[in-house]
C-alpha cells in the first residue's frame, strides 16, 4: 500500500479550542453545508405543515422529525470526520454485506409505501439510501486495492458487473428504478475515474444502455415513465400527473417566487410537497432566483468536493471524495430536473431539503468523511510510493500534468520539513 509519511505543523493553540477541532476543515465546504441545511429547514417548514396536519394531525410532525434525524446526522457526521478513512479498508466488506441483509429483509418485511417495498418503521429508514452510501465506499476501497490489475477484465469489469448487479438487483425488486441507477453509474463512474481500462468502460457503457432499454420495456413502471417523460417533452399539458403540478407551482411562482410560506400548489394537489415535489415549492415561493440561489450552492459544494478529492493524500482519499460528492450533486440534479420535465420521473431526494431520515443521515455520513479527507490533506499527510503509481487517475482522470506538479511540490515540502 506505501509508505505513509505524516508531517504535522506546529500550531500554538490547543485541539480543544475551537480553532484546534476545526483545523483542517475545508470551511468554504462547512460553510455551505450549513446554508444549505438552513435553507432546507424553512423550506421543509413551509412545505410539511399543511402535508403533516392532514396526515398525522400535527402541523409540526415532519419538521420535528426532520430536526430529530439531523441532530443524529450531524453526531454521525462529526464522528466520521474524526474517523480515519483507512480504517474503512476493513470495514466495508461487513458494512456491505449488513446492507445487502438489510436490502433483502425491505422486501420480505412486505411494508408497502406508495406501491414499493424500500422502507422499515413507517417509511424512516430506507436501505436503498444506506446502499448507495456504502457502495460508493466499498467500491472505492476495492477499486484501490486492485488498481494496478484493473486493465485485465477478469479483475475490473467482472467483479464490478458482479458487485453493481448484486445491489443494484435488490434495489430495482422494491423496486427503486433511480436507486438502482445511481448506484450502476456512480460505479461506472468510478471505474472510470480508478483508471478503468477504456475498452472496458465502453462495454459497460453499451451493457448498461441495453439493460436500460430493458428495464423500459419490460417493467411497468418504467413503460409508464418514460412514455409521460416522451409525452411531455412533446407537449407540456400532456405530462405526468406530478410533472404538470410542478409545471403549475413554478410558473406561478415566476421570477421572484410568491413569498416564503405563501405556496398555494402545496395546498391544492400538489403530491407530496415536503419529499418528491419540495423543488417545486422552492421555485413557487422563492422565485427562480431563489432557485438558482439553491442550485449555486450545490454546485459550490461539488466544486469543494472535487477539490478536496485532488488535494487528497491518496487515490483511496481521490476517490472516495469524487465518489460520495458526485452522488450528492447527482442526486440534486436528478430531482430538480425531474420537477422541471427534463428527466423521466425519478424519487431521488434534494439533498437536506426534503424530508427522509435515511438521504439526510446518509448525506452528512458522506460530508463526514469528506471532512477526514480534507483534514488528513491538511496535516500534510502524503503517500509518496502511492502518489507515483497512481497516474491513471491523474487528478480526476485528466488533471495529470497540474496533479504531477502538486506532487512534486508537495514532496519537495515534505523532504524540507523532514529535514
Amino acid at each position: 500500500m506505501g509508505t505513509r509519511t505524516f508531517v504535522k505543523e506546529q500550531h500554538s493553540y490547543s485541539s480543544h479550542s475551537p480553532a484546534g477541532f476545526l483545523r483542517g476543515f475545508d470551511m468554504p465546504l462547512l460553510v455551505s453545508v450549513v446554508a444549505l441545511m438552513v435553507f432546507g429547514l424553512l423550506m421543509l417548514y413551509s412545505a410539511s405543515w399543511d402535508f403533516s396536519l392532514g396526515a398525522y394531525d400535527d402541523p409540526m410532525y415532519m419538521f420535528t422529525r426532520q430536526l430529530t434525524w439531523l441532530g443524529l446526522g450531524l453526531v454521525v457526521a462529526i464522528f466520521l470526520a474524526f474517523f480515519d478513512y483507512h480504517h474503512w479498508r476493513k470495514l466495508v466488506v461487513p458494512a456491505l454485506a449488513l446492507t445487502i441483509v438489510l436490502l433483502m429483509g425491505v422486501l420480505l418485511m412486505n411494508e408497502i409505501r406508495f406501491g414499493a417495498k424500500r422502507s422499515f418503521i413507517a417509511g424512516s429508514v430506507q436501505p436503498s439510501e444506506l446502499a448507495k452510501l456504502i457502495s460508493i465506499m466499498y467500491l472505492a476501497v476495492w477499486l484501490y486495492a486492485k488498481r494496478q490489475q484493473l486493465h485485465d477484465i477478469s479483475f475490473g469489469l467482472i467483479p464490478l458487473g458482479v458487485i453493481l448487479g448484486v445491489v443494484g438487483g435488490l434495489i430495482y425488486q422494491q423496486p427503486d428504478l433511480s436507486a438502482a441507477a445511481t448506484v450502476l453509474v456512480l460505479g461506472g463512474l468510478l471505474f472510470f475515474l480508478a483508471g478503468g481500462d477504456l475498452k472496458q468502460i465502453g462495454g459497460l457503457l453499451i451493457v448498461a444502455f441495453i439493460a436500460a432499454w430493458l428495464v423500459a420495456s419490460i417493467s411497468l413502471t418504467g413503460q409508464q415513465r418514460v412514455g409521460d417523460f416522451l409525452a411531455g417533452l412533446k407537449d407540456p399539458l400532456q405530462a405526468s400527473y406530478h410533472v404538470r403540478r410542478s409545471f403549475e407551482a413554478i410558473v406561478n411562482g415566476g421570477w421572484f417566487g410568491v413569498g416564503l410560506g405563501q405556496s398555494q400548489s402545496k395546498l391544492t394537489g400538489l403530491p407530496v410537497p415536503p419529499t418528491d415535489s419540495i423543488f417545486a415549492v422552492v421555485v413557487e415561493e422563492l422565485g427562480w432566483f431563489g432557485s438558482v440561489a439553491l442550485i449555486g450552492l450545490y454546485g459550490f459544494l461539488v466544486w469543494r468536493g472535487l477539490v478536496i478529492a485532488r488535494r487528497a493524500p491518496d487515490m483511496l482519499g481521490t476517490l472516495l471524495a469524487s465518489g460520495l460528492v458526485i452522488w450528492i450533486g447527482m442526486e440534486a440534479l436528478i430531482n430538480m430536473a425531474v420537477m422541471v420535465g427534463l428527466m423521466p420521473f425519478a424519487g431521488n431526494a434534494l439533498p437536506f431539503v426534503s424530508a427522509g431520515g435515511s438521504n439526510l443521515v446518509t448525506t452528512l455520513a458522506a460530508l463526514g468523511i469528506l471532512f477526514n479527507i480534507s483534514r488528513q490533506a491538511g496535516d500534510g499527510t502524503t503517500t509518496d510510493e502511492e502518489w507515483r503509481s497512481y497516474s491513471a487517475v491523474a487528478n480526476l482522470r485528466w488533471w495529470n500534468g497540474r496533479r504531477s506538479v502538486s506532487r512534486t511540490r508537495r514532496s519537495r515540502s515534505v523532504e524540507k520539513v523532514a529535514g
